[in-house]
């Protein structure tokens, strides 16, 4: 069985809460969802044209914008709402993940001990920077968006990187210490 794309529903998603332009979902797919969702201007426009072919989206308004190309403005349709409720309401697929610092420890054995704490102490900087990058986030939508009643489901999604890198840089202390301990 093939994946469905996922895309169509980001789109719809950010149609769902205000009119947008490609650029305004590109923007805000790199502001907020982001951190555990891309999607480039490759498939962003496309998804649109398609969208609003199949009336799920229509074109809201042409904006002229001097020395740049117009904005076109989207928003959801009556359609498209319930496509996308209808979507919010079925089971996630099942997460799969690529990680690459582990593919390479799987095969740690063919290079000394000493390589593989250095990918392993990467990995750990790479996390420690995106719990300071979630933290700081949690806070701004906290003090700038208190009042949403979104909010407790934008932080769900930060609380989850929050949690998730939390959980790596344990695991990148326990590893460390046992090929530390342990050298093989």
């Amino acid at each position: 069985m093939a994946r469905e794309n996922k895309t169509k529903y980001a789109v719809l998603g950010l149609m769902s809460e205000k009119p947008v332009s490609g650029y305004d979902i590109k923007k805000a797919i790199e502001q907020s969802l982001g951190n555990f969702w891309s999607e480039s201007y490759g498939q962003i426009y496309p998804v649109i044209k398609k969208l609003t072919e199949e009336g799920l989206a229509a074109r809201s308004s042409i904006e002229i914008t001097e020395g740049k190309p117009d904005r076109h403005v989207y928003t959801i349709t009556e359609k498209g709402l319930k496509e996308l409720h209808s979507w919010l309401l079925e089971p996630a697929e099942p997460h799969r993940e690529r990680v690459e610092v582990l593919l390479k420890l799987f095969f740690g054995k063919e290079v000394p001990v000493s390589e593989n704490i250095k990918h392993v102490q990467r990995f750990k900087e790479e996390h420690m920077a995106l719990l300071e990058k979630y933290s700081a986030i949690e806070e701004f939508l906290k003090t700038e968006y208190g009042h949403e009643t979104a909010l407790p489901y934008w932080l769900s999604t930060v609380r989850c990187g929050i949690k998730a890198s939390s959980a790596m840089i344990e695991w990148c202390n326990e590893t460390i210490e046992d090929f530390k301990e342990k050298p093989l």
